[in-house]
């Protein structure tokens, strides 16, 4: 595999994971959220960089990314009554909280906490040598425990605090973005491949019915049994599918001139074939032209991918019908070696696939998380945060099984050949 093949392999993942979070993270700034991390990958960090309030993470494993916000998860250590703690202090807020090697801290005042709220009051109270002292909580202050700092997150900057449409959007718009990316990339085909203007013979295949009926390399494909052919490939193999064994009329060019030839189909694996392969000339294409043939092509792949998850669900499958990363990554080769049209159409694809699976109301997924919301919307309330993250982690940990498993066995279908 060569190194821009590689590359190309690496840009499609980055691009696709990157969009998708990219959606979440911002409507969930808009909607006031704090971010605390932007992700791709899952697993130990590789590189990481802070800027604003977010930390951006590039981790080791390529299997997708996470956008972390404030209240989604037990994030900050609770501090008790009792405890003894260290502040520091700007402009009379606190903006500083130390729970740890506190002998060590300079320019700090150090004592015993009587009360503190961190969510809604954003105060602490200390008892300090007998006296009480009650301070105000600068709203970005920073707790720090094991040289980690962590910044608070008041009520209203966490996800719980938020409207349920404002979640819903900030948990939609990944696959959504994913959804746009999936049809800018298949206009974007249809201008670096051209429109066809003609069904054309690409290759003949040795001994097969077209070679015996001495149709050629180069030939166009004008007429099928008199029905036109125009530049749709797919009308000549509907044609050919419904002829096994019976005799076909066609009518091609070659050189400037027409000629009539009698092909005769034959079934080989159920399929009536007469063994070509198809082409055609193309011509630039149009604005119009683009966007209602991406919008076309978007639509039939977003059948396919359906009939897909549906056999599935139905289980009729078998476990060698499944590709994970290891045949993502090969397909993704194969692909990006066919040029630039074939790897923008499968960036398209992947795209598509990515936002329609998020959609889907398992644990862990996107939809899932949706479902919760609109549970929230019809009763009135949401649904327990524990169970609700119970519920998730156990879908994540299923779904890290069933990569295990299709990753295994591409590993063995690619060593075994």
């Amino acid at each position: 595999m060569s190194p821009q093949v590689i590359f190309q392999i690496v840009l499609l993942f980055f691009v696709l994971v990157t969009i998708h979070e990219w959606g979440h993270y911002y409507f969930a700034k808009r909607a006031g959220i704090l971010v605390r991390e932007f992700a791709i990958g899952f697993g130990p960090k590789l590189f990481s960089f802070i800027r604003g309030e977010t930390r951006y993470t590039l981790r080791l494993l390529p299997i997708g990314g996470f956008v972390r916000m404030a209240g989604e998860d037990p994030e900050i250590v609770q501090i008790q009554p009792g405890q003894t703690i260290a502040v520091s202090l700007e402009q009379g807020r606190v903006n500083r909280i130390y729970l740890d090697q506190l002998d060590q801290r300079s320019n700090v005042v150090q004592g015993t906490v009587d009360r503190i709220d961190l969510e809604r009051e954003l105060s602490v109270s200390l008892d300090v040598d007998g006296e009480k002292l009650t301070y105000a909580v600068h709203p970005q202050a920073f707790m720090i425990a094991k040289s980690k700092e962590t910044q608070i997150a008041p009520w209203d900057r966490q996800f719980g605090s938020k409207t349920v449409g404002q979640r819903a959007l900030s948990i939609f718009a990944g696959p959504f973005m994913n959804f746009i990316l999936a049809f800018v990339l298949f206009v974007t085909v249809l201008f670096l491949a051209g429109m066809p203007v003609n069904v054309k013979i690409d290759r003949v295949e040795p001994d097969s019915p077209a070679q015996k009926a001495g149709l050629q390399s180069g030939d166009i494909i004008t007429r099928v049994n008199g029905q036109q052919i125009g530049d749709n490939p797919s009308d000549l193999t509907g044609l050919i599918r419904g002829s096994a064994n019976k005799k076909m009329d066609w009518t091609i060019q070659r050189g400037g001139n027409e000629q009539q030839i009698q092909v005769t189909p034959e079934m080989k694996e159920d399929v009536a074939l007469v063994g070509v392969r198809l082409t055609s000339d193309k011509r630039n294409t149009k604005i119009g032209e683009a966007i209602t043939g991406g919008w076309t092509n978007m639509v039939e792949a977003t059948k396919q991918i359906m009939i897909g998850f549906k056999t599935l669900i139905l289980g009729n499958f078998k476990l060698d019908d499944l590709g994970g990363p290891v045949r993502i990554v090969e397909v993704t080769g194969e692909h990006a070696s066919a040029g630039l049209p074939q790897y923008t159409f499968w960036a398209a694809i992947m795209s598509l696939y990515l936002g329609i699976f998020n959609l889907l109301p398992f644990p862990a997924l996107d939809g899932s998380r949706l479902v919760f919301l609109a549970f929230e919307a019809v009763r009135g309330r949401p649904v327990d945060p524990s169970r609700e993250s119970m519920v998730h982690f156990v879908g994540f940990a299923m779904l890290m099984l069933l990569m295990i498993a299709v990753t295994y066995n591409d590993i063995l279908r690619l060593i075994k050949g």
